[in-house]
């Protein structure tokens, strides 16, 4: 009788993108009809649930990545990058397409512009995961780009009690259904007021809320922090002042920082506070996971780092 192979549980399971990055370092970012010299590139692997996972790997988490890569030399880059972590990859293969690329112009201020590409081929379908994958995990994060398979993998996950973290900077087709199963939803600036129909933040935010049922509902501001709800009152969180090399990448580190802390059960705005200052640390070097710092560093960041100005007060009762 051929035995089954059991999966082993992790941490941390997370569904969704991985990307090539070549970084494009520009003194401004160029105006229209013009030329600007760039100086040397760099090539490195990223992507927004990628990038998460191996930050959290990085601070002691065992975790695995499910994703799909092309037949190409940048998919050997991911699965190399992946075996040196010790993180569980599960990398499906879409033959005789090239794997997502993205790149990216940083200006001397370290601000990013990112010019992506990904074939249709490279899309993730439900039938192509396994439920053994998602829930021999303590939590499961996603991006929502392939927004079926982020959909199936929720609903396993939520049948089995284990918590959603989702990462939306987009409205992908489907994405409420997705959103039925998320428990965490943070998000960049303006996806609560598309979801809402309002610009006023608070309200959106209170309103997605009471739409989907999440524990927590929040809003990454960039160097404005980070503004959540969680049912009951707002919780903020102001971003870390730190010399800025390349910005890319700090959205995924703040999800990575709060998945981190959450699985250690800290308080939310102790949550809120290292994620910041995880995403903070990682704009100080190239790449998405060029500023991936110790749980030392971070906590050093915390204790003595200043922070921009609020611009909500860090506790208040709706």
């Amino acid at each position: 009788m051929t035995g089954v192979l059991k999966v082993e549980k992790v941490d941390l399971v997370g569904v969704g993108l991985n990307a090539t990055d070549t970084l494009i370092p520009v003194a401004h970012y160029p105006a229209r009809g013009t030329k600007v010299e760039i100086r040397p590139t760099t090539v490195l692997p990223g992507g927004q649930t990628a990038t998460a996972v191996v930050a959290c790997q990085h601070w002691g988490l065992h975790t695995r990545y499910v994703g799909k890569v092309g037949g190409d030399s940048a998919a050997a880059l991911h699965a190399t990058e992946f075996s040196r972590l010790g993180v569980e990859a599960h990398l499906l293969t879409a033959p005789d397409c090239p794997s997502q690329q993205a790149f990216i112009l940083v200006d001397d201020p370290g601000e990013r512009t990112v010019l992506w590409r990904r074939d249709h081929r490279l899309t993730l379908r439900p039938e192509e995961l396994k439920h053994d994958w998602i829930v021999n995990a303590r939590a499961l994060h996603v991006d929502g780009h392939d927004t079926a398979a982020a959909t199936q993998a929720a609903a396993w996950a939520r049948s089995a009690g284990v918590p959603v973290i989702a990462d939306l900077d987009e409205l992908y087709p489907g994405i409420e259904t997705l959103l039925q199963n998320v428990d965490y939803l943070i998000t960049s600036r303006d996806i609560p007021g598309k979801l809402a129909s309002t610009a006023d933040l608070q309200k959106s935010l209170t309103a997605v809320h009471r739409r989907f049922g999440r524990r927590l509902t929040a809003a990454t501001l960039g160097t404005d922090g980070v503004l959540a709800w969680d049912g009951t009152q707002f919780h903020y969180a102001p971003a870390f002042h730190v010399e800025t090399v390349d910005t890319t990448g700090a959205g995924d580190l703040f999800h990575a920082g709060f998945i981190y802390a959450l699985l250690q059960g800290w308080p939310l705005q102790e949550q809120l506070d290292f994620a910041c200052a995880a995403a903070a640390l990682n704009c100080t070097a190239v790449g998405a996971r060029g500023g991936i710092a110790s749980v030392d560093a971070i906590e050093r960041l915390l204790a003595t780092g200043s922070r921009h100005p609020s611009v909500f007060a860090r506790r208040a009762a709706h």
